[in-house]
């Protein structure tokens, strides 16, 4: 039985009461991950955080590319203070540092910057590194269901700390070659964290993203994924829109921007399913 809440995210600082979901105290962490720019994972990122905050999940995303993206999308203030640079690189930095309320869409977020580049070479020589985000996120464990984290297109330092960090994988996937090699090279890393680093880590699933359902190009892949990874695939997708490229402008969710459309109504049923998987 899930415990359905006001759609809105908690406030800062504030960690909620045990009773909010029955059996459970700690959130479910979810790392949009995929080796491969361009393939919507801050898309995916943003709007699965919007639908689990619509349905009433206190949600923190977490901005893990130096790009940006996600941070734009949140509308933040003209000055950032401080970034998920600085919880990775300074002991003193606590999440409640650095957490931002996007009240627009129910959620919390840690925002990034070009800074964020610098962090895995100033990280390269830290004792246990690959789990300090682990270790700086266990703090807001009991503030929120949802922790999701937006990775970048690599498979570096930053990227590990977000698999040890994560219980689970969720690959966005392009339906074209290049997107599907860099998938299994996502997968192979993913098998190394697992056996060395973060055993519980698993893949919650495959989404197809960007796709184009008349070119044969886009059926052939994605019957071949769904060939090889069976039910790991979701039998939905997310079609190429014109709408996506509208939303972060307006600084909202395409649940918000369009919520009738073909891509709002995917990213809730990617949010149903999740719920499907909670961990009671």
């Amino acid at each position: 039985m899930i415990v359905v809440r006001p759609s809105r995210a908690a406030p800062l600082g504030r960690s909620r009461p045990a009773s909010v979901r029955l059996g459970a105290l700690l959130a479910r962490t979810i790392a949009v991950a995929m080796q491969k720019g361009g393939v919507g994972k801050t898309t995916t990122a943003v709007n699965l955080g919007a639908a689990l905050a619509e349905i009433g999940q206190r949600v923190l995303l977490i901005d893990l590319d130096a790009q940006g993206h996600l941070t734009l999308y949140m509308k933040p203030p003209a000055e950032l203070e401080k970034t998920i640079y600085h919880l990775l690189v300074d002991p003193d930095t606590t999440v409640t540092d650095v957490v931002q309320e996007a009240a627009q869409m129910g959620v919390h977020y840690i925002p990034a910057d070009v800074e964020l580049a610098g962090a895995d070479n100033q990280l390269i020589n830290e004792i246990g590194r690959e789990s300090i985000l682990r270790d700086k996120l266990e703090p807001a464990q009991k503030r929120y269901d949802f922790i999701i984290i937006d990775c970048p297109p690599s498979l570096d330092l930053i990227v590990i700390n977000a698999l040890v960090a994560a219980d689970e994988v969720l690959v966005p996937l392009q339906a074209e070659f290049l997107a599907l090699k860099g998938m299994q090279e996502l997968l192979i890393t993913m098998e190394r964290v697992k056996r060395r680093l973060n055993p519980r880590l698993e893949l919650i699933g495959i989404l197809p993203t960007l796709y184009k359902s008349r070119a044969l190009h886009s059926q052939e892949v994605l019957a071949a994924v769904k060939e090889k990874y069976g039910d790991k695939v979701y039998d939905f997708g997310v079609t190429d829109s014109i709408r996506f490229a509208e939303t972060p402008l307006a600084g909202m969710s395409i649940l918000q921007y369009a919520k009738e459309s073909d891509g709002a109504k995917a990213y809730r049923a990617l949010a149903a399913k999740v719920m499907e998987n909670h961990r009671l």
